[in-house]
């Protein structure tokens, strides 16, 4: 019998990222995306011949050339890849001085690689008997959090000698994370911009009447936000952006919003994407391109985007402080 000492795995889980921007990669990447019935419900029979046919033979091309233009070249891989590596290697060294080797921390992503199951598979073999499984997006929505704690579910069941399993709640309204949203918007605008808007990945407004809490976690994110650095309602407003498909979808849209408000003599702008725990697509090409071109076309003149938390130190106190609380009574 294995006598070594029992462990405490903390897992960080984030969206995923393709392997490469080449179409093969992106077709694979995209297809494990857009399979998932979290993320597109229509009934398959229905969704698999419009997605197999129609977006897979060309959505990898225009999707590649645009993760090309964000790609961490040197490393050879996406930004949400190396950013997430980071974040768990920060993790792992805080929480190291605290609890010693009684705590293996770990990263996987939700689509791609590396797989959730591969790295519960890989707890289980090192001597976890207990996983902390962490989706990082503060706001919980089911194509999100619910279908990221599904795949760790579905990993769980594939092992003989199942560890006993916690998942950390969505942290929308967590003090430390609105601190570490206000500091990071402090950091970047030593000038007050004209407004800050706060844009969410949206999702269709279906889903909101379904009963998902993402849209008012969201508002209050927001709300918190406002209230910590002090500013007018005017001053911070929320907004929407990565609309897919025909539905009618949150609004305002993040890039019609960004014009109108334009239009309506905001010069100074700012973005923060505050659903996010580290840079990606959505941000860095989506926000500081389309977004921003579109701000500048209605007659916007100066544009700030707000980066994600990141490897930010609040932002791994943050995370070390959420894992503590989530442990409690494991060590």
């Amino acid at each position: 019998m294995d006598q070594r000492p029992e462990k405490t795995g903390v897992l960080i889980a984030n969206l995923g990222t393709p392997d490469g921007t080449d179409y093969w990669s992106m077709r694979r990447y995209l297809n494990e995306f857009l399979s998932d019935q979290r993320v597109i419900d229509y009934p398959r029979w229905k969704w698999q011949p419009i997605l197999q046919a129609i977006i897979l033979s060309k959505r990898p091309f225009s999707s590649g050339r645009a993760y090309d233009s964000i790609w961490n070249h040197a490393r050879n891989e996406g930004p949400l890849m190396t950013i997430t590596r980071d974040q768990s290697d920060k993790l792992s060294g805080k929480i190291a001085t605290q609890f010693g080797d009684q705590v293996m921390v770990d990263f996987c992503m939700r689509y791609g690689n590396p797989s959730t199951a591969s790295k519960v598979k890989a707890m289980v073999a090192a001597g976890c008997t207990r996983i902390l499984f962490f989706p990082l997006y503060p706001q919980y929505a089911g194509a999100t959090t619910a279908t990221a704690n599904d795949s760790f579910f579905a990993a769980l069941g594939n092992e003989a000698y199942q560890p006993a399993a916690r998942t950390v709640p969505a942290y929308f309204d967590h003090p430390l994370y609105i601190d570490a949203l206000a500091q990071s918007v402090q950091a970047a605008l030593p000038e007050k911009p004209d407004v800050l808007v706060a844009s969410f990945h949206g999702m269709p407004e279906r889903y909101l009447a379904q009963g998902d809490p993402y849209y008012h976690h969201c508002l209050e994110t927001a709300r918190l936000l406002r209230k910590k650095l002090g500013w007018s309602d005017d001053e911070l407003v929320t907004t929407f952006q990565s609309q897919f498909g025909p539905e009618e979808w949150l609004k305002p849209a993040t890039v019609d919003e960004v014009a109108r408000l334009a239009r309506a003599g905001k010069k100074h702008m700012a973005v923060i994407a505050p659903a996010f725990a580290a840079d990606c697509l959505e941000t860095l090409e989506e926000i500081n391109a389309e977004i921003r071109d579109s701000f500048m076309a209605a007659g916007g003149e100066v544009f700030t985007y707000v980066p994600c938390l990141n490897s930010d130190a609040a932002h791994i106190e943050m995370l070390y402080s959420i894992v503590v609380e989530n442990l409690a009574g494991w060590l």
